[in-house]
C-alpha cells in the first residue's frame, strides 16, 4: 500500500470519499472514533456505503466485546477483506477471522508482548502498534513527553511491534501523531518511521497526507546515489569503497530499498498487503 493512511470514522459517511481522494488507504473505524450510541448507524453506513474494497481497512471491535459479533455480521454484508482487529492480545482470538486479511493492532500491555506470536498468525498481513491504550493499559496517563517525544516505554514498544512484523516478513504500520498543526514534529516522526523500516505510518487528518508521503518517498539525490552504489558494486567482488564509506550487503539492501520505494512513488492506490486465507462466500 502507499504510506499515507487515514481513519475515518464510519459513521460519518459524508467523509468516506474525501477520504479516499486524499489518502493512498483508508482505515473505516467502527470502534475508538464512534461514541457507543452511534456503532450501530456507523455499520449501517458501511454497508450501504461502498467504496473501493482494495483500498479500503475496517477496523472492528476487540473480539471480547458484544460489538465484535456485531461488527462481522455488518462485514459479511460487504465486499471489504481487510480488517484491523482492535487491541489485539493473543493469536487464538484471529482464529474468529480466518476468513480475513487481518492487521493487528497491538496497542495494550498483553498485545505488545505478544507481538512476535499475533505476527505468526497465518490470516495476520501486517502489524500496527498504538501509544496511548497502551499506556492506559500500564495505568500511565501520556504516551509522549512535554516535547512531544515517546516515552521510554513507548519507544520500546514501537520498536517491539516493528521487529516482530519484520521477523514474520510482515509489514508494520506506524501509529498516528495525534498533534494535527505540528506537521514539522509530523515530518520528523513519519521519517524517522521510514529510515527504521515501517512500510507507512497511519493519519488522522487530511492536511497530515502529504507530509506522510514526503518522508517514505525518496528525494532525488537518494535515488542518484542509490543508482551509483548499485552500478559500482557490479564491478566488485565483495566489500568495497564508495565515495569513503565502506560498502558491504547490508548497505547495498538499503540501495535496493531506496529504489523500490522510489518505484512506489507516486501513490499507487491500492492496499498491497498480502491476502491472507480463503474469500468468504
Amino acid at each position: 500500500m502507499g504510506p499515507a493512511i487515514l481513519f475515518c470514522p464510519a459513521d460519518r459517511p459524508d467523509r468516506y470519499g474525501k477520504a479516499m481522494a486524499r489518502a493512498d488507504a483508508i482505515i473505516l473505524d467502527l470502534e475508538d472514533a464512534v461514541a457507543p450510541p452511534n456503532r450501530d448507524h456507523a455499520r449501517r453506513s458501511l454497508v450501504v456505503n461502498p467504496m473501493d474494497p482494495e483500498r479500503t481497512i475496517i477496523r472492528i471491535n476487540p473480539t471480547d466485546t458484544d460489538e465484535f459479533a456485531l461488527d462481522l455480521f455488518a462485514l459479511g454484508q460487504t465486499p471489504y477483506r481487510y480488517i484491523m482487529l482492535a487491541k489485539a492480545e493473543e493469536p487464538e482470538s484471529l482464529a474468529q477471522l480466518a476468513d480475513y486479511s487481518v492487521v493487528a493492532l497491538c496497542e495494550t500491555a498483553k498485545g505488545i508482548i505478544n507481538a512476535p506470536a499475533i505476527a505468526a498468525a497465518p490470516n495476520v498481513v501486517g502489524l500496527m502498534w498504538g501509544a496511548e491504550d497502551m499506556v492506559a493499559s500500564l495505568g500511565g496517563t501520556s504516551s509522549r513527553r512535554s516535547d512531544r517525544r515517546y516515552r521510554d516505554v513507548a519507544l520500546y514498544a514501537r520498536s517491539h511491534v516493528l521487529l516482530a512484523a519484520g521477523a514474520a516478513g510482515k509489514p508494520a504500520i506506524d501509529s498516528v501523531y495525534v498533534d494535527i498543526a505540528d506537521l514539522a514534529g509530523l515530518k520528523t516522526e513519519s521519517d524517522d518511521a521510514a529510515a527504521s523500516g515501517f512500510a507507512a505510518k497511519a493519519s488522522i487528518h487530511p492536511s497530515q497526507m502529504q507530509v506522510i508521503r514526503e518522508s517514505f518517498t525518496p528525494t532525488k539525490t537518494e535515488v542518484d546515489k542509490a543508482e551509483r552504489l548499485l552500478a559500482a558494486a557490479e564491478g566488485s567482488g565483495g566489500v568495497f569503497t564508495f565515495e569513503g564509506r565502506m560498502v558491504d550487503e547490508p548497505v547495498l539492501r538499503h540501495a535496493r530499498k531506496t529504489l523500490a520505494r522510489a518505484e512506489l512513488s507516486p501513490r499507487q492506490g491500492t492496499v498491497s498487503l498480502p491476502q491472507s486465507g480463503p474469500a468468504p462466500a
